[in-house]
C-alpha cells in the first residue's frame, strides 16, 4: 500500500527518520542493480533502439563502436593526387579562415627548370602542413575553404589519445592518407590541345578602363551582341573595356 505523506512531517516520526524513502529508494536501486547485471545485454549500436531486460545504454568502447551519421567531421586528411603528392597548393586559405588558428603551413616554389607536368602548371607545395588536433574545434571551415579539394574531414574517425601533446600535432605524413581524387578542372588534368570554345560567354570579363563608370551587370545582352568591335560613341554614354572592344553601357537611376 502507498503512503501518504502528511502535510506536516513535524508530526509524523516515520517521515522525521525517512526510513520508508530511504528503504523505497533502496529496493529501486537494488532492482535496476541485479536486473542490470543478470539480464540479456543488447548490443544495438543505436543505444535509444535497445531492448530487453538490460537497461544499460553504455557503449563499452572500443569492443563497441557507435555508428557515426553520414556527413560526420571525423579526423582531418590531406588528399593525394594520382602521383601520391598532397592537393594542396599552399595557398593559405584553410590556415586564414581556422578560428582556432591550428594551422600551419609553410609553402616551397617548383623550380622552372622542372619537367613535371604537375610542376609546370602549380606554382607553390606545402613544404609544412601541420594541424594541431587540441586546438581543432572541429567546425569544417577549412574544408569548406580549399579551393582544391585538399582536406577533407571524411574518416569517420575522431582524435584517438595519445601519451602527449606533441603526438596530437599532425604533419604531411600522418595526414597524407585515402584514396587519390582527380577532378576534370585541375589544371595537370588538362589537355595541351585545349582551345576556347567557339560561343561567346554570355557575362564577359570586362576590366573597367581609366576615367571610365559604369559595370558588366548594367550591359544588356541585346547591346553586347551588337557592340562587339564597334567603338562608342562620344556623349551617348560611358564605355567598358573588354577584350572584343568597348560597348556601350546605360546607366540606370533607382
Amino acid at each position: 500500500m502507498a503512503f501518504n505523506a502528511s502535510q506536516d512531517p513535524r508530526t509524523d516520526l516515520r517521515e522525521r527518520m525517512y526510513i520508508p524513502e530511504l528503504l523505497r529508494g533502496l529496493a529501486i536501486t537494488t532492482k535496476h542493480f541485479f536486473r542490470n547485471m543478470f539480464g540479456t545485454r543488447d548490443t544495438n549500436p543505436q543505444v535509444v533502439d535497445r531492448t530487453g531486460m538490460n537497461l544499460m545504454t553504455t557503449v563499452e568502447y572500443p569492443e563497441e563502436k557507435p555508428i557515426y551519421p553520414e556527413g560526420y567531421r571525423g579526423l582531418h586528411r590531406l588528399v593525394p593526387r594520382e602521383d601520391g603528392k598532397p592537393r594542396c597548393v599552399a595557398c593559405y586559405m584553410c590556415a586564414t579562415i581556422c578560428p582556432a588558428q591550428c594551422i600551419y603551413i609553410e609553402a616551397g616554389e617548383y623550380e622552372t627548370a622542372d619537367s613535371d607536368s604537375e610542376s609546370a602548371v602549380i606554382e607553390k607545395y606545402p613544404t609544412q602542413f601541420v594541424i594541431d588536433e587540441l586546438r581543432c574545434i572541429v567546425c569544417g571551415l577549412c574544408v569548406e575553404a580549399c579551393p582544391k579539394d585538399a582536406i577533407r574531414m571524411d574518416t569517420y574517425m575522431h582524435t584517438p589519445s595519445e601519451y602527449n601533446r606533441q603526438n596530437f600535432v599532425y604533419d604531411i605524413p600522418k595526414l597524407l592518407k585515402g584514396p587519390a581524387v582527380s577532378h576534370p578542372s585541375d589544371p595537370w588534368n588538362k589537355r595541351d590541345s585545349s582551345a576556347e570554345p567557339h560561343h561567346v560567354h554570355k557575362e564577359a570579363h570586362t576590366r573597367i578602363g581609366e576615367g571610365h563608370e559604369g559595370h558588366a551587370d548594367h550591359v544588356k545582352p541585346a547591346q553586347l551582341g551588337a557592340g562587339h568591335g564597334a567603338h562608342a560613341k562620344p556623349g551617348a554614354g560611358h564605355a567598358v573595356v573588354t577584350q572584343q572592344g568597348p560597348i556601350q553601357v546605360t546607366k540606370f537611376i533607382k
